[in-house]
Order: structure tokens, then sequence, then C-alpha cells
């Protein structure tokens, strides 16, 4: 998926949602797990129900390798159900590979040949050649994390180097040596506030991967005064928020609103730059 469909998609649904699939055995509807395929079964009733208000899907791997093979064959049957009932949904899998570059290239052909996903968040830590395989595909995003929204992330993400430049200031700069807006995002958490001005006096056109909007406390607001341009370039991130809002046999149907909530505030985000 390319970056015009990706706009294409914001503009004619009025949103830049993401929704995330971080589906945990223990926080699903208790009567869910007499299913087969629990974690599928209730993706699948998650991703009928929202699909109408996002632009994106997220499914996070650490909630399905946590279960072995049963778990990466519903990761499998997800993606492959996004494939064939949401062919204009951008698919990413948040697994934050990123290894030295023969390791990293067999990361690369796993998911954008494998699993055939559209984008992959990679973390940039080894630097060029551990991320460089993964921009070798058409069509296929490296969503490099920049600025994170866990509070760790300033133990190394805010420090200078002699010149005074912080570590995400280099990670953003160094980065668009190896790729372009047109095949590289970055993470930036919902949490950081006015730094957004700095990521995007650095990073104008890129689009930014948005997570923690919803239960990490994040305003939708405040990230796109300072980050939205003019291709909106937002894909806000909600997971918990959406998907664990109803516990009961309406879950999905409580999903929908959560998912329709954001995509109106999000419509009024995006009229203000008069789409």
């Amino acid at each position: 998926m390319n970056r015009q469909d990706i706009i294409k998609q914001i503009f004619a649904k009025k949103s830049f949602l993401c929704v995330g699939l971080d589906t945990d055995l223990k926080k699903i509807p208790q009567h869910l797990l007499t299913e087969e395929d629990p974690i599928f079964a209730f993706n699948k009733a998650i991703i009928d129900a929202t699909a109408p208000y996002c632009v994106a899907y997220k499914p996070n791997l650490a909630f399905y390798e946590a279960f072995g093979v049963k778990g990466m064959v519903a990761f499998e049957k997800t993606v492959r159900y996004l494939r064939e009932h949401c062919p204009d949904h951008l698919v990413i899998a948040d697994a934050k590979r990123g290894d030295i570059g023969n390791t990293s290239a067999m990361y690369a052909r796993t998911f954008f040949e494998e699993y055939d996903i559209d984008a992959l968040t990679v973390a940039p830590y080894m630097g060029e050649d551990s991320v460089t395989p993964f921009l070798g595909y058409d069509g296929k995003w490296v969503v490099l994390l920049a600025l994170t929204s866990n509070k760790g992330s300033h133990d190394f993400q805010m420090t200078k180097d002699d010149s005074g430049m912080r570590l995400f200031e280099r990670v953003l700069t160094k980065s668009q040596e190896w790729g372009d807006a047109s095949n590289m995002m970055y993470v930036v958490g919902a949490t950081q506030g006015e730094l957004f001005k700095d990521v995007r006096r650095l990073a104008p056109d890129h689009f930014l991967l948005v997570p923690g909007v919803g239960a990490q406390g994040g305003s939708l607001s405040e990230v796109c005064k300072y980050a939205m341009n003019k291709d909106c370039g937002l894909l806000v991130n909600s997971s918990r928020g959406i998907i664990y809002a109803g516990n009961g046999t309406d879950f999905a149907e409580v999903a929908a609103l959560k998912a329709k909530e954001l995509q109106e505030q999000m419509a009024e985000e995006l009229g203000k730059i008069g789409a």
C-alpha cells in the first residue's frame, strides 16, 4: 500500500484511526474461550465491528507469540482475514524487529513475503545495516521507533550528544538517508506533547504512527495540534481503549462505539485542514 492509498483512505473515511489488536486471552470475554480459536474469534468480531471507522490495524506480535504455535496460527488467520475482507486497510505488524543485516533480511522476508504485511515496526538501535533490509520491498513500510510513549523512553531517547542533538533527533535525521516519506514512518508516542513540534521540524512529511491515545493518557487534540500536516500525516493507534471497552456478549458493539467516537473526533481535526 503506497502513500497516496493511505491518504485517500484517510480523507474518504475522515479517520486516521489504527486499531491495535493486542489480544490477551486473560482479557477477552469469557464466552469466547469455548471457541476453537478464541484469539481469532475475538479479532474477527473486533475487525467486523470497527472496520468502518479505521484505516489500519496493528496486531502486536507479543500477544500471539506468547501462545506459541496456536498464537501464531491465530495471527496468520487474522492477517489473511484482513486481506480478504479489509483490503483497503493498512496492516501493521508491531514486532519491533532489527538485528544484523542477514537476520533483518530474514525478518523482512517473514513479514513482507510470508505474511504479506504492509508495515513493520523496526528498532533503529543497531543502525543502517539493521534497517535497510526492510526497505527493499515496494509498497511496504518501515515504521521506525523514534520517540515512544512509555515512561522509560527518556532514559535514552532524550540523551544529548556533544552538539546538543537528542538521540531521537539523530534517529530522525540519520534514517532519512536510508528511506523517505514513501516507505518510512516513525513511531512517536501520544504522551510526548510539544515534542511533536521537534519531530515535525525534522520530519515534516513522514507519517507518524502514534500510540498512547486512550489507556495511556495521550491527547488526540494535542497530537493533532502539533503533528498534523496537509496530508494528515498521522495514524493514531488505540488498542485497549477500543478492544476491551466491553467484556460481555456485546463486546464488539461496544468496541464499535468507541472506535466511532474516535473517528468523529478525527473528522473534526481533519476539518481544520480542509479535509
